[in-house]
């Protein structure tokens, strides 16, 4: 089983270019599973909307994965709920969080499981992502070995520490969040895939997807500013790929790529 996991798409342009560039990638790799981070996906690079949703889904997006700016595009609360392959991070507190923190795709007669959570250290105090997973894995052990995580998190030393607590109970944990790709792909223990963070997908001209001059204002005066997300230049892909066994659930092999100027890098 081959997963293609797409990095954080950021506004108009990175929605844009995963929607024209998904058949090359698909061809360039051949996944049976496409996951992608959309949480920052619309025109002011704050959630999801409905309409997106559908855009990348037509495109060839299996599931789509959320993070801290799940709810920031209101409408999401009207639709995440019909909306069988969105997921959010599974560990937003409360009894009645609408829409769901994992799924279950069902590829060719192999199950997969797909689990969205989100850290907690430099972001919103969310319920404990480690003993969550406990859970979580439990469940999904039932149906399938075949675990993938996207893991929403800011602090690199998190990241790494959640994935080694998993180590041996999912075949992958992919960060999200940072939009920077790095380059520690590597599988934990022969067991669990690992990327620390799959990058963006979105501007390139900007920072981290958004228009550079506020964000240089407010590293300059230290007052709160709003950013813009950046709508013109070029544009780049990021992600990765990852191998896993069919029967074991283990990891093969974990490739980083990018997507520039319509090549794979």
């Amino acid at each position: 089983m081959r997963l293609l996991f797409i990095g954080d798409i950021v506004g108009n342009k990175g929605t844009e270019a995963v929607v024209n560039n998904l058949a090359l990638i698909k061809k360039e790799f051949r996944p049976q599973l496409t996951i992608a981070n959309g949480e920052n996906s619309t025109s002011v690079g704050r959630g999801i909307s409905k309409n997106i949703y559908k855009e990348l889904m037509g495109s060839g997006v299996d599931v789509i994965t959320l993070g801290n700016h799940a709810w920031n595009n209101a409408e999401i609360v009207d639709f995440i709920d019909d909306a069988t392959k969105l997921i959010r991070p599974a560990n937003f507190p409360g009894k009645d969080v609408p829409g769901k923190g994992y799924v279950v795709v069902n590829v060719n007669g192999i199950k997969v499981g797909i689990i969205n959570l989100q850290g907690r250290i430099f972001l919103n105090n969310l319920d404990d992502p480690f003993t969550l997973a406990d859970e979580i894995i439990d469940k999904l052990k039932a149906e399938t070995d075949i675990i993938f995580v996207d893991f929403h998190a800011e602090a690199t030393s998190e990241k790494l520490a959640f994935a080694t607590y998993v180590t041996g109970r999912v075949s992958a944990v992919v960060g999200t969040h940072t939009h920077v790709q790095t380059n520690d792909a590597r599988i934990l223990n022969k067991y669990t895939a690992f990327l620390t963070d799959a990058g963006m997908s979105g501007p390139t001209d900007g920072i981290l997807g958004m228009h550079a001059d506020n964000i240089i204002q407010q590293f300059i005066n230290q007052r709160p500013t709003r950013f813009k997300v950046e709508e013109t230049g070029p544009t780049i892909i990021s992600g990765c790929y990852i191998d896993v066994d069919n029967e074991s659930g283990k990891a093969q092999k974990i490739k980083t790529f990018k997507v520039m100027n319509d090549q794979i890098i």
